[in-house]
C-alpha cells in the first residue's frame, strides 16, 4: 500500500522505515517542524517540584542540546504520556520514568492518582500549540504546575503544486495523521483541491481529536483503537 506520512521528522523517517519493513510503499512529506526553545526547560527546572510530566517526545528533542546540564534532574521522575515518549525520556538518561496511556487526559488522572507524593507540584515542559486540557486537569486536581514551553510546532509552507502533484502522480492510498494541527494544515494546503482528489483514500487518525480537523465528506475516517503507532498501523 502507497501511505503518505504527514508527521514531522525525524518521525517521518523512522515510521517510514517501519511501514516498509512491512512492505508498504512510504512517501514523507511533514506538515510540520518543530522549533527547540531549550533555554526554557533550564529557566523552569530550578523552582520547586516533585516530578516532570511531558506530553510529547519532542519536548525531549528540544532537551538533546543541553543533555550536559540535566544531571541534577534525571533521578527526578517523569510522567510520559505514553511508551514513546517514555522511550525518548530514557535515552536522555532520564531513571525514574512513569508511562501513561497515551492522552493527556489519561496523563492527567494518572498523576492525580498519586497527587499525594506530588508536594512541590509538577514541571511540564510542553510545546505550542497545545490543547489546555492536561493543564486545566492538573489545576482541578490541585496539583500546581510550572509550565515550560520549550518547543513550538510551525507549518511548513509546502507550494501548493507540490502537494497537487503528489497526489496527481504518486497518490497515496492512505494518509497517516499524528496530530490535530497536522491534519489540519494538511487540508488547508489543499483547500482548493476537489473533494473527488480524496474519494479512494483511507484517513488514518491516531485519535479522535486528530480526526475532527478531517473536514467531513472526504476521503474514509479510521481512527486508531489506542492512540499509539501500532494501532494506527493495525488499520492499514
Amino acid at each position: 500500500m502507497r501511505v503518505l506520512v504527514t508527521r514531522p521528522q525525524p518521525s517521518a523517517a523512522a515510521t517510514a522505515a517501519r511501514l516498509e519493513a512491512l512492505g508498504h510503499e512510504a512517501i514523507v512529506l511533514p506538515m510540520m517542524e518543530a522549533g527547540y526553545q531549550p533555554q526554557a526547560a533550564l529557566d523552569v527546572l530550578p523552582l520547586p517540584h516533585s516530578a516532570i510530566a511531558v506530553t510529547s517526545a519532542e519536548a525531549f528533542r528540544a532537551l538533546s542540546a543541553i543533555s550536559d546540564r540535566l544531571a541534577p534532574h534525571l533521578q527526578t521522575p517523569v510522567f510520559c504520556v505514553g511508551a514513546a515518549t517514555a522511550d525518548a525520556a530514557r535515552q536522555l538518561g532520564f531513571q525514574s520514568i512513569i508511562a501513561g496511556p497515551g492522552t493527556g487526559a489519561g496523563l492527567a488522572q494518572l498523576i492525580a492518582d498519586t497527587a499525594r507524593s506530588l508536594e512541590d507540584g509538577l514541571v511540564y515542559l510542553a510545546g505550542l500549540p497545545r490543547s489546555p486540557g492536561f493543564e486545566t486537569a492538573l489545576r482541578e486536581a490541585g496539583i500546581r504546575c510550572h509550565v515550560a514551553d520549550v518547543y513550538r510546532m510551525s507549518p511548513i509552507a509546502h507550494a501548493p503544486e507540490t502537494v497537487e502533484n503528489l497526489l496527481a502522480s504518486r497518490k497515496p492510498e492512505a494518509v497517516l495523521f499524528y496530530s490535530h494541527e497536522t491534519a489540519r494544515h494538511f487540508f488547508a494546503l489543499n483547500a482548493l483541491a476537489p473533494k473527488t482528489a480524496f474519494h479512494d483514500m483511507r484517513l488514518l487518525c491516531l485519535s479522535e481529536h486528530v480526526a475532527d480537523a478531517v473536514p467531513r465528506g472526504i476521503g474514509h475516517i479510521a481512527i486508531a483503537a489506542e492512540p499509539n503507532e501500532k494501532s494506527l498501523f493495525a488499520l492499514l
